[in-house]
């Protein structure tokens, strides 16, 4: 059966693009989360209408189908947890068109998001979504997560970007929704299936909005001595109606990790760090600023800086963006928690957060996309000694149910996939877990696309809950 299924593939996608031996296959075993499950194929499409004939012949064989994009998921999404296929969709990397006058631009799943910006610089545009992965993430994998980043306080997620796509119905047909506008008439099929996690159908292009360039652009580095008045800081700043391009917050593990290692210029003695960039008209920027500034001010701040230039910029964005990988200098694991608050709870959830660490003896440290309230605390741990994995599965779902209670939400921009499955019901009833899993046969997808994923398998929290958050701190580590 497997011989059959390979020779098939291979005369679709050619027998270059056909991968099935075992000591190949373990480089897709595994996304940037920690779970591993190995998939009996790997196919790597160049084509919509080459992905469309894989998932034809996947129905005819019910063999489960898993799209994959760069790999970079933090929630499991694209492990195979129930084998099958993985199709790959890393050659499918043209951007097909751009439309300077209506600033759209249309383009395949594989497209690096930092590429699509680079290319439309050309003409004074940008795509605002901008994952902390954006170097290596695809579109495709962005629309699957919904992902978000630090600038999308003021530019929303990728949703809020995509105004149409080609996708692969899991019947093989190839459809598209939504369009060129931002309305079309209908079913919003379009925003049902962005954030599916590949579970409804298989994006095979994308129309995006494009953005100008803003004129003016301002970093502040904002330091104070403890967490509290930072988080402070972050409610003073919306409270004050200022809605800037970021706001994120890094605690003093973090700056211990990441200084050392990106001399980013965070002062070693901080106990929390505030990175607030503003984007604009240049008098509005400079308005921004000092009223930024006079807020942040208010919480007794230990300095204040601006970085006006692009290296100064660069320097400091470079520290936040490589915090999650400098961890391995602290602890040789951690456990990623992806949840969301409301603002104004940010001073009591950390807090909480800070006396489960001092209670449970393992460090947490604090990075947040603050200014929308998106956590990602990080426990510290050591997966050599015994029990630690289990206590720090724990410590997680502690976390989670705090955020939950404070009126958040499970994720901010990781998805569900693997890792918050057996959480759902932190979140909802079993009314609205079976209202939502009546969507997927709507879709007829007989479960074929990226099964076990999303809703609550029965398994133990403990063993599965967060295993796809575990990971070994290094250099190719995001959030």
């Amino acid at each position: 059966m497997k011989l059959d299924l390979i020779r098939e593939l291979q005369g679709i996608v050619g027998e270059d693009y056909v991968v099935y031996r075992q000591e190949d296959l373990i480089v897709y075993e595994y996304d940037g989360s920690a779970d591993k499950a190995m998939p009996a194929i790997v196919v790597i499409p160049d084509t919509a209408e080459q992905v469309a004939e894989i998932v034809k012949l996947a129905r005819r064989n019910d063999v489960p189908i898993v799209a994959r994009g760069a790999g970079t998921g933090l929630s499991g999404g694209a492990v195979a947890q129930m084998g099958g296929i993985v199709v790959a969709l890393t050659r499918m990397t043209r951007i097909l068109e751009v439309d300077v006058e209506n600033r759209i631009a249309v383009v395949e799943p594989g497209v690096i998001n930092l590429h699509l910006t680079e290319h439309v610089s050309q003409y004074g545009l940008c795509y605002a979504p901008d994952p902390s992965s954006q170097k290596a993430c695809t579109i495709g994998g962005n629309v699957a997560e919904n992902s978000g980043g630090p600038h999308c306080l003021a530019y929303g997620v990728t949703t809020n970007h995509v105004l149409g796509m080609e996708v692969v119905m899991a019947d093989g047909s190839l459809q598209w929704v939504g369009g060129r506008t931002r309305e079309t008439p209908g079913y919003d099929l379009r925003g049902i299936i962005i954030g599916s996690e590949g579970t409804l159908a298989i994006v095979t292009k994308v129309i995006v909005r494009l953005l100008r360039q803003p004129e003016a652009v301002k970093t502040l580095l904002a330091v104070f001595r403890e967490l509290d008045q930072a988080s402070a800081a972050v409610s003073g700043i919306i409270a004050a109606g200022i809605v800037p391009a970021a706001i994120e917050m890094m605690d003093d593990l973090c700056i211990q990790a990441v200084e050392p290692a990106v001399n980013a210029g965070y002062p070693a003695d901080a106990g929390a760090v505030l990175l607030v960039e503003v984007e604009g008209l240049a008098e509005s920027v400079e308005e921004e600023v000092e009223e930024i500034e006079n807020v942040c001010n208010e919480f007794n701040p230990i300095e204040i800086r601006t970085a006006t230039d692009q290296e100064a910029r660069d320097r400091l964005w470079a520290g936040r963006k490589g915090v999650l990988g400098a961890l391995g200098r602290l602890a040789p694991n951690y456990l990623l928690v992806d949840g969301t608050v409301p603002r104004t709870k940010l001073v009591e959830v950390l807090s909480q957060i800070r006396q489960l660490s001092r209670d449970s003896g393992f460090p947490i440290a604090n990075l947040l996309h603050a200014g929308d309230g998106n956590l990602h605390p990080s426990v510290l741990f050591d997966e050599r000694k015994p029990g630690d994995t289990q206590k720090a599965l724990a410590l997680g779902g502690e976390i989670l149910k705090m955020c939950v209670d404070a009126g958040g939400v499970l994720s901010g921009e990781h998805g569900i996939g693997l890792e918050k499955q057996e959480y759902m019901h932190f979140m909802f009833n079993d009314d609205d877990l079976e209202a939502m899993a009546r969507l997927k046969p709507a879709f007829d997808t007989r479960d074929m696309l990226n099964p076990a994923k999303i809703f609550p398998t029965g398994a133990s929290c403990n063993e599965v809950a967060f295993a796809g958050a575990i990971s070994r701190a290094g250099a190719d580590a995001w959030i």
